[in-house]
């Protein structure tokens, strides 16, 4: 079976968000008993929404050549330290064909023609995907328990340290913001934050923490979305600053249950989750390939969008030849649909 690659264009963007919706939704239910997304592929058009408008043009679709029809795609995301690796899906019909490895292998070239590393945050639960990455000499670097709060209506009530020191961020805090990331993370992505703190979608929020000098010493972004409603990206000089801002982030989410990445390196945050009701719903490896510096600070990575450390949020399973050449053929254009897969239970984490 030939593997043709393309970018994506606006006319596929229907498809792949139900490549997206249909194949997350069954490698969960399949190895998770849960479905992720609910209300039909409306609710996945969010990526192709967001990265367009962050990166128009970075999505490569993989096509079968024989028919047109889509197998897989991936979002990439180059930025000016690196490229981060995004949402990665390949339809459960062309499971084990090479599809994940053919995207994954476009997106290393594209970062080692830019002589930057690439970086991604991937599922520790997902045996196929950590086996592909590694194999393609991806290192894994840290570690995230990926929790979950059901917030009261009425808010969550507790007074940690710091948090009269928070704030919603603005525009003019960007600068900041983006000299924390590079003493904090060691990466670089101002745009990223301009599209949080502009909410154009108006499904974004934005919280900084300011030390006794006013400088930016801690920013949580937080998306509320029926595709996503997660906190992060998340970058802080420490607990202190980390606890208040995800309490502000999670007050700003009332009613719901956002998920969201902490270190497992960072015990007196993990425990204060504990302690406000918080629990595990799975386990991530950021991962990179390339130069990378340890973090100085409290990194909490997200998969709305994978711009920083990356995450890729993925799902197929990789373990056939890989087949067929992975072209590039801009312009042309797959219009098959997808076909539905029944029987997948809808249920949030």
């Amino acid at each position: 079976m030939a593997i043709r690659l393309r970018h994506m264009e606006p006319g596929d963007w229907a498809e792949v968000a139900d490549l997206i919706y249909v194949s997350t939704n069954y490698w969960y239910e399949a190895n998770r008993r849960m479905a992720i997304f609910s209300g039909g592929p409306d609710a996945t058009r969010l990526f192709c929404e967001v990265y367009e408008a962050l990166d128009p043009g970075c999505c490569v679709l993989a096509e079968n050549a024989t028919t047109g029809r889509p197998m897989g795609s991936c979002f990439y995301h180059p930025r000016e330290t690196h490229v981060s690796l995004g949402i990665m899906n390949v339809h459960p019909n062309y499971f084990g064909t090479g599809v994940a490895r053919h995207l994954l292998q476009f997106v290393i070239d594209l970062a080692e023609g830019d002589g930057k590393p690439v970086r991604l945050v991937s599922s520790a639960m997902n045996l196929d995907s950590f086996s592909l990455y590694s194999r393609a000499g991806f290192v894994p670097r840290a570690a995230f328990q990926d929790m979950f709060i059901l917030v009261p209506e009425a808010g969550l009530s507790h007074t940690p340290p710091g948090l009269e020191r928070v704030r919603a961020a603005t525009p003019d805090d960007v600068p900041g913001i983006v000299a924390l990331e590079q003493d904090v993370s060691h990466i670089g992505r101002e745009k990223d934050f301009r599209y949080f703190i502009t909410n154009a979608a108006g499904i974004w929020h934005t919280s900084v923490s300011e030390n006794a000098g006013g400088a930016i010493d801690g920013v949580l972004v937080s998306v509320a979305h029926p595709g996503s409603n997660m906190l992060g990206p998340g970058i802080m000089r420490g607990p202190e600053q980390a606890t208040a801002l995800i309490l502000t982030e999670l007050n700003h989410n009332r009613g719901r249950s956002p998920v969201f990445l902490v270190p497992v390196d960072c015990p007196e945050l993990v425990q204060t989750m504990y302690a406000w009701g918080a629990r595990n719903c799975e386990l991530h490896f950021a991962q990179a390939r390339g130069a990378f510096e340890p973090f100085d600070g409290v990194v909490m990575p997200t998969f709305m969008p994978e711009t920083g450390e990356g995450a890729a949020f993925e799902h197929f399973v990789e373990f056939g030849p890989v087949v067929g050449p992975g072209d590039v053929a801009p312009g042309t254009q797959a219009t098959s649909k997808l076909p539905a897969l029944p029987g997948l239970r809808q249920r949030w984490l």
